[in-house]
């Protein structure tokens, strides 16, 4: 396995809301992620459509596994999300990510949301802080 796969492997191991999310890992390599989930019924607000929550944390998770991707621990600074399209139970959302900038110290990802139609549903931007410190201490 990659440095990328074994970090994400790692993070989700006692990440129990990506668990219950049931988030599938697609695709990962340094700087890029690829996430699937199914929208399920308690995953539904008072108007019966998906909880604006789920398609966030998708994103989240999606920039935490991209951003985290290259061994160096990388957490989030600043997050926003727009929503273009209503999800509704039974979707398949489908998360990928796009490294815009990284530096020593930040980056920057926007990270598309779609459907199992492959319309666009959301739009999230996230910008991580990198620490520096590394996720495994010898080469895995």
């Amino acid at each position: 396995m990659d440095l990328s796969r074994n970090v994400v492997n790692k993070m989700l191991k006692n990440d129990a809301f990506s668990k219950w999310l049931g988030i599938e890992l697609i695709e990962i390599k340094e700087g890029h992620c690829k996430l699937q989930m199914k929208v399920r019924k308690e995953m539904t607000n008072g108007f019966y459509i998906a909880h604006g929550g789920i398609s966030y944390s998708l994103a989240d998770s999606c920039l935490a596994f991209a951003s985290n991707s290259y061994g160096i621990q990388s957490v989030s600074l600043e997050t926003s999300i727009s929503h273009t399209k209503k999800v509704e139970s039974e979707d398949i959302l489908i998360a990928t990510s796009k490294e815009i900038n990284k530096t020593t110290k930040t980056a920057l990802y926007y990270i598309t949301i779609t459907n199992q139609n492959e319309e666009e549903i959301a739009h999230f931007k996230g910008t991580v802080y990198r620490t520096g410190k590394k996720w495994f201490s010898k080469k895995v």
